[in-house]
Order: structure tokens, then C-alpha cells, then sequence
């Protein structure tokens, strides 16, 4: 399972920043110091550091205490800097000329939300780009993205496994000669450890550090290293290098591994770290401050491309995020920020990275299940799934329900989990046990089991969670069910007296059906920080994911319990349906290198597919059709988002106009007397929340596709409303021709419910098509 994490001319927002450390001595607190507007231009960093460390010098008692009180000094993304101060001090520093304000931190640490998936997305091309040959079976996109040749990623991460072949530099040409960024020295990372591959890395601690005292070098490295899996995994996705015959533990999803964009670049930014004392399965935390310095020195050194599968547990509003206020400023920069929607759901509004410059990301499935069936006593095969690596000898055992054979006393709301400690080993031993799905870890139910004498053990799905079913690397052999086979399980136990079974061995089927559809956990829209914006924008391969992993860390990330190791590992969450995205992202930068990050998230939007590979519309985890707040615009495409026809592009200045009309906060920007409307935003969608009558939406597109073309709209809306354009047609006569035009919706009130529900969406659709494209928009109204 994946780990549970704008800033323009400055006083664009106050920064919340991390709680006071209490072991510093003179009452220290981390303290944001932010100046007037961006004055920094071509300073190097260097010369910031020393206008900074001016400031602390006027308010610390000596040069070296002014020194080792600055955190941090920020230039792209914030026009101020970090320092421990004593209380008297940040009020002294606040009177001083230019600065504006100075805000004591907050605790607001943020956590870390392939084989078969690109080929499932239909990039499939050659497993080795040196050996290409001049055919064009290859989808035209890797060959002339030359498979995201020279594009830099930065991943804000946790670290990477530098010695995984997945990051191999064999072949490629120099480094970038844009490339300003370093390799810095840290424990078991010399500057050695980057190449052609991987160019550069940088590891955060200050925030951490404040917030949790030194680093146990115990539980990570103090470099750039990954001890914990994630960070590699997420890098080998976008940019990992052709390695065939990887599979799991124990064989499973063996094949060729490779990452979206083979030949991009990466950049390594290790801001995430572990909690302490805490397993790795638990998750890390991402200090604000870290994160802020990282995206700051990211556009600094000159990506073009960053992964955040990272976010906050609950919607931030933007002035809170630095996420949200870093990627306004790679915006500024023209670099493309991709963000994991978060690992929250099915719960509404409970999505991450909302703000509409950045591209969020849902997770969903693919052609690609590992069955592992169990047989029954009676001759019944009930469908379970599993990687483990264990497999029962041919025999029918005894099957129990866990509540049937539990330590009295056990509170009937935690009865038949498995949950620690619970199973009566006298009644267990030799036996397989069904345990159900819901309260604990679900490997932990394993452990459970296994403790009390357990040959195998069954989870099984509570109604909850329905037709939602994990694969899990147990410790025993292990096999998972679906809500309605776990009914079924039950009911074959009570009905005969001496219930036996067998978990037959996992397997991995491909062409699975139907496919993709959403991960349960993908967390959902609508958006609460503004119902103007639809998120999350787009889905992508999340669940089952292959990829490199680290050498320090089990496939479970159990840190005490779990000594086994692999070299490649199958994870599932939006941190792993993120870097998908951001390799498409990277191949449309290197195929069309003047698009704005802005045109290339309509690329991908406008192109996506709704339906799955049974020509149904997608399907939850209830077996329901998904809407546009779990999905987005649907699955990424990015053979087609190639060739998207029209594009909904949007600047740096479009933004802080959005920004102007939200009134959350100042920003230092002209703001004109009639601001536009926060909906008039040029987005690849449409969101209107608590419509009375009538709205009119405007909206501009741009040709990108054939110079002389004529697209004609297409509606879809359910009953509950009508979508109109004006104009109907759209003529372009040439390339880079903008057109305009006016979406106006109506609502019927004769379908609506006697009393309207202001908080229940409805979904539909509009289309601009000529006989070579598709650019689809998803619409998404509430009612007043």
C-alpha cells in the first residue's frame, strides 16, 4: 500500500509551518520570515543566504548563532527564509524595513500517498530504445518522444536505490547541459552513486529534524538512499530502464521492467523520512519546510518535470499548502507538477492537491490479477487473489471462521478480525482461518494466524469494501475474497460439520476483465477547497504496480517483522498511479517541448477514456459506474493525448487572476476592479456547485491539431440539465488558432427531487469533434 503530503510574487500567502522544538535551547521556534515582492532575479542562492543571514545577525547575539539559526533560504518559491528564533526575536525581526511578516511554525507534516501497465495504456513499443528500428508498430509517441530522452523528473520522494538496474545509464548520452543541479554526499550515497541516469540528488533534514530531534541513522539513511522502498519504486515507474525477467517475490508478474519514459532523467529529492520508532509500513512524514526547499531547489536546478506522490490526510487551502504554493512557482517556470490524489477514499471530498495548476491523479487497475483459488470440500472453487509466495501442501484442511475460534472475552465490535491476540491457538493449530477485512493491517491478520498456529488464512471482504480485493505478500499461505465469495465461505462453514479446504498456489492472469477500474482507496472528489475546480483531473494504473524497490526494506514494509528481500516489488496506491502520469507528462514535453504545463494536462485530460476493455463505462469497487470526482476525466491515454486535437491552455498570470477572485489571502499582483470568475478559469472540465437556473461558462481553445479543421459539439448531459455551446462549430484555419466559446447550463428543475440535495453531483459530458479527434470535457452540477 502506498504511504500516506504556490507561492508567486510574494505575500501571495502566509506559510503554516512546523511545531516549535522544545529541546532548543533560548525557546527556539521555527519561525517563516517573508519578504515584499520577488526581488531575487539572478542572485545565486549564496547571495540570498547572506542578505538572509543580515536579518538574523541584527537580532542574534553572534555571526555563528545568526548562522546555525537559518534553516533554510528560499528563492523561486518563496521570497524569505526559515530560522529558529526566540519569541522577542521574531518580533524584533517583524519591525524591520522589508520584511512583511513573520509567522511562528504549526505543526502540518505531510506523508508519502511495471510490467504490465504501459503496455495495458498501449505504449509498447521496443524493450530496448537502442535497438529500435525504423518501423512505426511503436505508436509514434515513444519513438518521437525518443522515450523522454534528456527531460529531467525531480522526485520529491523519499530517496532512491541508486544501485538498482532499473537506473542503469548504459547507452544514454551526457547529462543535460540545462542540468545546474548536484550529487550530494551523504551516508552510503558518494557522488558516485549518480550517472547519466540518476544526475543529481538532495536530502532534507531541517525540518525533520526540528521536529523530531536527529535522525536515527538506524532507521534511514542521512543521504539520498532509500531505505524504505517508495521512493524507488515511484522513480523506476517514470523513468526506470528496460530490465527483463523481473518479477516479484515468488515469481509473480514476471516480465520485462520499465518505466514510462526509459531515457528521461532523475533528479532525486529526499524530503520524506521515517516516523521514529514506528515501522515503515506506518509511513513517513514530509516536514513543510523540507518539501518547500526541495520544489524550491528543483526549479532551481532545472527540472522539467515533478513527481509529488506525496500529500496532507485532509484538503489544505491553498495558502496552507506548500505543494499547492511551490507548484504555482514551477508553473512560473514551466515545469509540469503531477500530484497523487491521496489514498483516502471511497470518502468524499477527501482528495488531496486540488489547486487547478497542478495535474491530481487517481488510481485504478489493471488487465493484470494474481488468482488464487480455494477449494472446497464439497468440490466448490471459490476466486481469491494473492502474491504470496507460499503454498499449502495438496490436502484438505480444516476451515474456521476467526470468531468461532477467538480468546473469550473478545468485545463483539472486534470479533472476527484476527486482530492481535486474539485467536485461541488450541482452536487453531493446522487449521485455515477466515478472518475479516475492516479493523487492522491486513498482513498483521497474517502474523495473527500464523501466532496461533495457523496453516493458511482467508481474508475476506466485509460489504464495505465489496468487490475490492488486495494481493498481499503474507508470511503463510494466504488467499483474499471478495465481499459475496466471503458470504459464501460462511455459509459453506455452517452448513456442514467438518468444513474442510485447500488455498490452491497464485498464479498471474493477464487480460484480466473488467479493466481498469478504481481502486478503492483513491480519494474523491468534489473539491472543498474551490467547487469551481473538478478534481481529481485523471486516473492511472495504481493497484499491483511492479516496480525497483530497495534492498533495505521487506515487500510488506513491516520493518520488524518482515527480513525478506526483493529487488522488484508489487505496491499499490495514487503514489504509484502518479509517476505514470508524470512519464506521459514527460514524453508530451519532449514530443511537443513549447506546450505549457497547462496544454499538456488538457492533452491528457481531454483524451482520457471513461470506459474499460468490456466498452462499459468504468466501475467502482461496489460494481456502481464511477463519476468524474473518483476518475476525473477517466483513464490517461497517452497515445491519444499525442494527438489531442484542441487544447485548454492557461499562464502563470491566468492563475493569479483565478487567484485574485478566490479572495483567500493578498497577493502581490495588480488585480484588475472586476475579477474574473473563478469557473472562467480555461479548465479541460467543469464544475458548478449549487446552481440556481442557469450559468454561463466561457472557456478558449487552442488548434494543435490539423491547420484547417472544423469541430462540431457534442453534448451528453443525464436528465438533470442541458449543456449548450454558442457558437456550435468551431473553424480553424491554422496551427496555434485560438477560438472561443460559451458553455451554458441549464437546469430542469421537473427531474429534480422534490428536495434537492445541494451536496449530490451530477455527471455529464461535452465533446468537440472533427473527423480526427475527441477533445471530451466531463461536467459535474449541484443544485441549490
Amino acid at each position: 500500500m502506498s504511504m500516506n503530503i504556490i507561492i508567486s510574487t510574494t505575500c501571495l500567502f502566509l506559510l503554516i509551518l512546523l511545531l516549535p522544538l522544545a529541546s532548543c535551547t533560548k525557546n527556539n521556534q521555527v519561525y517563516l520570515i517573508e519578504f515584499g515582492q520577488h526581488i531575487n532575479g539572478e542572485k545565486t542562492l549564496h547571495e540570498i543566504e547572506n542578505t538572509h543571514h543580515s536579518y538574523l545577525l541584527l537580532v542574534k547575539e553572534t555571526e555563528e548563532e545568526a548562522r546555525a539559526s537559518l534553516l533554510y533560504s528560499y528563492k523561486h518559491t518563496f521570497n524569505g527564509f526559515a530560522a529558529l528564533l526566540t519569541p522577542n526575536e521574531a518580533n524584533n525581526l517583524s519591525g524591520m524595513e522589508g520584511v512583511v511578516s513573520v509567522t511562528k511554525s504549526q505543526i502540518k507534516s505531510y506523508s508519502l500517498h511495471t510490467t504490465r501497465s504501459w503496455k495495458f495504456v498501449g505504449l509498447d513499443g521496443p524493450l530496448d530504445p537502442f535497438e529500435e528500428k525504423s518501423n512505426e508498430t511503436n505508436s509514434d509517441l515513444l519513438a518521437k518522444a525518443k522515450y523522454g530522452q534528456d527531460i529531467i523528473v525531480g522526485m520529491i520522494d523519499n530517496g532512491v536505490w541508486p544501485d538498482s538496474k532499473s537506473f542503469s545509464d548504459e547507452g544514454m548520452g551526457p547529462v543535460p547541459q540545462k542540468w545546474k543541479g548536484v550529487c550530494q554526499n551523504g551516508t552510503d550515497f558518494g557522488s558516485s552513486k549518480c550517472n547519466r541516469k540518476i544526475i543529481g540528488a538532495r536530502y532534507y533534514l531541517q525540518g525533520y529534524e526540528s521536529l523530531y530531534g536527529p535522525l536515527n541513522e538506524q532507521e534511514d539513511y542521512k543521504s539520498a538512499r532509500d531505505k524504505d522502498g517508495h521512493g524507488t519504486h515511484t522513480a523506476s515507474i517514470v523513468a526506470g530502464r528496460a530490465v527483463q525477467n523481473a518479477s516479484a517475490l515468488g515469481g509473480f508478474a514476471r516480465g520485462t521492467a520499465i518505466g514510462g519514459a526509459p531515457l528521461a532523467r532523475l533528479a532525486i529529492y529526499k524530503a520524506c523520512w521515517p516516523i521514529k520508532g514506528k515501522s515503515k509500513s506506518d509511513g513517513n512524514v514530509c516536514a513543510n519546510i523540507d518539501m518547500l526547499k526541495a520544489i524550491d531547489d528543483a526549479i532551481e536546478d532545472g527540472v522539467d518535470v515533478i513527481n509529488l506522490s506525496i500529500g496532507y490526510h485532509n484538503p489544505l487551502k491553498y495558502e496552507d499548502d506548500v505543494i499547492a504554493r511551490g507548484a504555482l512557482q514551477a508553473i512560473r517556470n514551466n515545469i509540469v507538477v503531477v500530484c497523487s490524489a491521496g489514498n483516502s477514499g471511497p470518502v468524499a471530498s477527501s482528495l488531496s492537491n486540488p489547486a487547478p495548476w497542478i495535474i491530481t491523479v487517481g488510481a485504478s487497475t489493471v488487465d493484470r490479477t494474481f488468482l488464487a483459488p480455494i477449494k472446497l470440500a464439497n468440490g466448490t472453487n471459490i476466486e481469491g487473489r494473492s502474491i504470496t509466495p507460499l503454498y499449502m501442501e495438496n490436502s484438505l484442511r480444516p476451515l474456521v471462521l476467526a470468531s468461532d475460534v477467538e480468546l473469550a472475552g473478545i468485545a463483539a465490535n472486534s470479533s472476527g478480525y484476527c486482530l492481535d491476540n486474539t485467536l485461541d491457538p488450541s482452536k487453531v493449530k493446522g487449521k485455515i482461518v477466515l478472518c475479516l477485512r475492516g479493523q487492522g493491517g491486513r498482513v498483521i491478520k497474517g502474523l495473527e494466524a500464523q501466532r496461533a498456529g495457523a496453516i493458511a488464512f482467508i481474508l475476506g471482504n466485509n460489504k464495505a469494501y465489496a468487490n475490492d480485493v488486495p494481493s498481499d505478500p503474507n508470511f503463510i499461505p494466504a488467499t483474499a475474497v471478495n465481499y459475496e465469495n466471503t458470504l459464501k465461505l460462511i455459509q459453506y462453514i455452517h452448513s456442514t460439520p467438518n468444513p474442510m479446504a485447500q488455498l490452491l498456489p497464485g498464479r498471474t492472469v493477464l487480460d484480466a476483465k473488467p479493466a481498469p477500474s478504481m481502486a478503492i482507496f483513491s480519494s474523491r472528489g468534489p473539491n472543498i477547497i474551490d467547487p469551481n475546480i473538478l478534481k481529481p483531473d485523471i486516473t492511472a494504473p495504481g493497484v499491483d504496480i511492479l516496480a525497483a524497490w530497495t534492498a533495505e526494506d521487506g515487500p510488506t514494509r513491516m520493518t520488524f517483522q518482515d527480513k525478506r528481500v526483493v529487488k522488484y516489488n508489487i505496491f499499490s496506491g495514487t503514489s504509484m498511479s502518479c509517476p505514470h502520469v508524470s512519464a506521459a507528462a514527460v514524453l508530451l514535453k519532449a514530443r511537443y517541448p513549447t506546450w505549457s504545463p497547462a496544454a499538456i494536462r488538457s492533452a491528457l485530460i481531454t483524451s482520457a477514456r471513461s470506459t474499460d476493455n468490456t466498452g462499459n463505462q468504468m466501475t467502482d469497487e461496489t460494481g456502481k459506474s464511477t463519476t468524474p470526482f473518483a476518475m476525473g476525466s477517466g483513464h490517461f491515454n497517452p497515445k491519444r493525448a499525442s494527438n489531442p486535437g484542441l487544447i485548454y491552455d492557461a499562464s502563470y498570470n491566468d492563475y493569479l487572476l483565478y487567484l485574485c477572485n478566490l479572495n483567500s489571502t493578498n497577493i502581490a499582483y495588480n488585480c484588475p476592479n472586476q475579477d474574473p470568475e473563478p469557473f472562467d478559469l480555461n479548465y479541460p472540465s467543469i464544475q458548478i456547485n449549487k446552481l440556481n437556473y442557469t450559468k454561463t461558462i466561457k472557456r478558449t481553445v487552442t488548434n494543435v491539431g490539423r491547420s484547417k479543421s472544423v469541430y462540431k459539439f457534442i453534448a451528453n448531459p443525464p436528465k438533470e440539465f442541458t449543456i449548450i455551446a454558442t457558437p456550435s462549430v468551431l473553424k480553424f484555419t491554422h496551427v496555434g488558432q485560438k477560438r472561443n466559446f460559451v458553455i451554458t447550463v441549464t437546469g430542469n428543475r421537473e427531474q429534480l427531487p422534490n428536495k434537492s440535495d445541494s451536496e449530490k453531483y451530477y455527471f455529464g459530458w461535452y465533446t468537440w469533434t472533427d473527423k480526427h479527434h475527441v477533445v471530451r470535457s466531463p461536467v459535474a452540477v449541484s443544485f441549490q
